[in-house]
């Protein structure tokens, strides 16, 4: 098993799945608990090592799994986003994180596009899902952005399970049509 050697361009970003090399600006962003509140809590480093793992393993035995998010311009590590979907798992995800500094850009919905986009036509899902807690405003709003709306009330498996929240999302035919639409 490996990683794939995947890259994925946007405008303003280059995703592409973590490297060891990324740890300091992941570590970085989990120890923001106000910031990562909505992904869990804050995480101290050793925690974020094994999240960081656990993604890399998704790369590497499911082929997918999140991008680590560079902008392009200062070649920075500004977060995470992509495709997820562990044991249990509502849905197939897409999620994001962008670090608290890069926020009200546009990145996660930039980012997520491609993410989706590349769920769909290489990993060939049929819908795409996006976890939000309740409160979370700013995640309702790139869902909303990317054209998804609110599906159903969730819950995660362990150890999340207890908190109830919010499942958005879409099909694939209802996002090819809506970028279909855009373009014309």
């Amino acid at each position: 098993m490996h990683v794939p050697d995947i890259e994925l361009e946007t405008p303003r970003l280059l995703l592409r799945p973590p490297r060891l090399e990324d740890l300091d600006a992941f570590a970085a962003f989990m120890s923001d608990g106000d910031h990562v509140r909505f992904l869990g809590g804050a995480q101290s480093r050793a925690m974020t090592w094994r999240n960081m793992m656990t993604v890399i393993g998704s790369w590497a035995t499911l082929g997918y799994g999140f991008f680590s998010v560079f902008e392009k311009s200062s070649g920075r590590w500004i977060g995470r986003l992509g495709p997820w979907q562990p044991e249990g798992w509502p849905g197939t995800e897409v999620g994001w994180g962008i670090l608290a500094s890069e926020g009200g850009k546009g990145y996660a919905t930039e980012g997520a596009t491609a993410a989706i986009d590349w769920a769909f036509d290489t990993l060939g899902w049929s819908e795409v899902i996006h976890t939000i807690d309740f409160e979370n405003q700013a995640s309702k709003g790139v869902a909303a952005k990317l054209g998804s709306r609110l599906l159903r009330n969730g819950r995660l498996p362990e150890p999340f399970h207890e908190k109830e929240l919010e499942v958005w999302g879409q099909s694939r035919e209802q996002w090819r049509a809506r970028r279909a639409g855009a373009s014309a």
